[in-house]
């Protein structure tokens, strides 16, 4: 199983942005984690991060061309506006999960709104870095299912 961890812009700041919003953990570290728990779980997880959004549109289409079993996405701020990165994610067969280590919903008033949920199966959010493992968790979960 191969699963796509997508982190959007300014996330390669994390451990050094707001850390009362993020906490001090690295984007490294992160990943670190995801692949820690992909291991336990049978399941590879390829990370990728870019403050481009045309990037991430592309690596979008990269995964639907190499068959991903599944993708995580973490866009910041462009989960409340690219309608660029969600019409690339409609593209997408397998179970994407949205995440986000804050509460988005106990924030500014403009990112209370994901133009992504109407296509993702699902979202967490404000479970600080355990949001990561959890989206993996529900991912494995969806694409075992789906296979059974």
């Amino acid at each position: 199983m191969k699963i796509l961890m997508l982190h959007g812009i300014n996330h390669n700041m994390f451990g050094k942005r707001d850390p009362k919003q993020y906490g001090t953990i690295t984007l490294e570290q992160i990943d670190g984690q995801l692949q820690d728990l992909g291991r336990e779980l049978g399941a590879e997880v390829v990370s990728f991060q870019t403050n481009h959004e045309g990037a991430m549109c592309e690596r979008i289409h990269q995964a639907y061309e190499e068959g991903m079993d599944a993708v995580l996405i973490n866009a910041g701020a462009w989960t409340h506006y690219s309608y660029g990165i969600r019409d690339a994610l409609a593209i997408l067969t397998v179970p994407v999960v949205e995440l986000h280590m804050s509460n988005i919903h106990a924030r500014e008033a403009f990112r209370h709104v994901s133009v992504f949920a109407e296509i993702v199966k699902g979202q967490i959010c404000g479970f600080g870095v355990d949001s990561y493992l959890l989206a993996l968790r529900a991912a494995v979960s969806a694409v075992q299912q789906a296979r059974t």
